[in-house]
Parts: C-alpha cells; structure tokens; sequence
C-alpha cells in the first residue's frame, strides 16, 4: 500500500496537478480494455498486464500505474484514460 503520508506530496511530473488512488471501479474499466487490447501508454507502448493499483491525475485524464507499491511517475508511461467512460 502506498504510504499517505507520500500520496499527499506526489503530483503529475507534466502539469504539478495533485494525484489520487484509482478508485476500483475505474480500475475494472482499465483492466477490461487491457484485456480486450485496447489500452497503450501515452508513449505508445501497449499495455499488457493488468494494473492492480494507480494515481489518477486531477483533471482524471491520466492514470501513472504503482508497480510492486512504487508509483511510475513518467510522463511516457501514463496512462490516458478518454474513453474509458
């Protein structure tokens, strides 16, 4: 679990927007269009496995996925979550 204490000074590398956890409906929506191979990072890149945790953006257009409980917080490899409803 990520650490709160770390959530509350994190913010989008590209804007300086705060970020928040991905709430689980949002994250079965995600998981649904990797699964269908739909879903690339904004480098390009197609995402492949499932993103069991998140940050999502302020604005909720991108989601930077936690890895192993370590927040990838790279520009190129955000997810852009339009179109997922």
């Amino acid at each position: 679990m990520l650490d709160p204490e770390l959530l509350e000074i994190l913010v989008c590398p590209e804007t300086k927007e705060p970020v928040h956890l991905a709430q689980t409906a949002l994250l079965d929506r995600l998981n649904q269009a990797v699964a269908d191979g739909r879903v690339a990072t904004r480098a390009g890149e197609p995402v492949k496995e499932r993103i069991e945790a998140g940050l999502v953006r302020e604005d909720g257009r991108y989601l930077y996925p936690i890895k192993d409980d370590i927040p990838v917080m790279l520009i190129d490899e955000s997810i852009p979550l339009g179109g997922l409803g």
